[in-house]
């Protein structure tokens, strides 16, 4: 069961001034760049709620493109996020937008598009002292919040998948923090989160990633 401690209420170290709207949005983005393919043309950032209000003053536009370039919250580089992420050739955009009532005011779409025309998304949200929860993955609604090393899988809906990565898991002597399943219920495609206490090794990740019963498959630790 996942419990927070006073530290992570109170907030991490981070660059300022916000918990909430620069460290949380700094998370945010380096989740999404780890979730999303690395080979992106651009990234447009749909600031929801308060984010779309004060986005600008509270640096949460820096700390979101310094996340995506993996930057932590505590680096002072974030300060400087535009003209690294210029130096570095990202095509970035902030848009301000209305995602619905069903998002936390804290909340930020990530798209990364690429030169084939597709693009995927990300939306997160910031919900105090520096934590996040990820909503969604391209359209899959998903609940995690990146403090615990996480699997993500995406497959045709089929028996024996949680079995499969359960018993690897056991056998490598690995606990499960937790484990959770969404439905693509048009698509009949599953999202499978499995989130680790500790960090998978690389034997782990290339026994549960390599495995042709996945659409994807992707190890995430922030």
């Amino acid at each position: 069961m996942k419990e927070y401690t006073s530290f992570e209420i109170l907030g991490p170290i981070m660059v300022g001034p916000s918990s909430s709207h620069t460290a949380g949005a700094c998370k945010i983005g380096r989740v999404a760049a780890k979730i999303c393919p690395k080979n992106y043309e651009s990234v447009d950032f749909y600031l929801h709620g308060s984010f779309a209000y004060t986005y600008k003053g509270h640096g949460t536009d820096k700390a979101l493109l310094g996340g995506i370039m993996g930057f932590e919250t505590f680096d002072d580089s974030i300060r400087d996020a535009y003209k690294i992420a210029d130096a570095r050739g990202i095509n970035y955009k902030f848009i301000p937008t209305n995602l619905g009532e069903d998002y936390h005011p804290n909340t930020v779409k990530v798209v990364f598009n690429y030169k084939d025309d597709t693009s995927e998304y990300v939306i997160g949200s910031s919900i105090g002292g520096g934590n996040i929860i990820i909503v969604e993955i391209n359209g899959i609604k998903v609940n995690f919040d990146g403090r615990f090393p996480t699997f993500l899988f995406q497959y045709p809906e089929q028996t024996g998948v949680i079995a499969e990565v359960s018993t690897v898991l056991a056998e490598e002597d690995y606990n499960i923090e937790s484990i959770n399943t969404a439905k693509d219920e048009l698509k009949n495609i599953v999202t499978l989160t499995v989130e680790l206490d500790e960090k998978a090794s690389e034997s782990v990740k290339n026994k549960l990633l390599d495995n042709s019963r996945y659409i994807e498959s992707k190890y995430v630790e922030v």
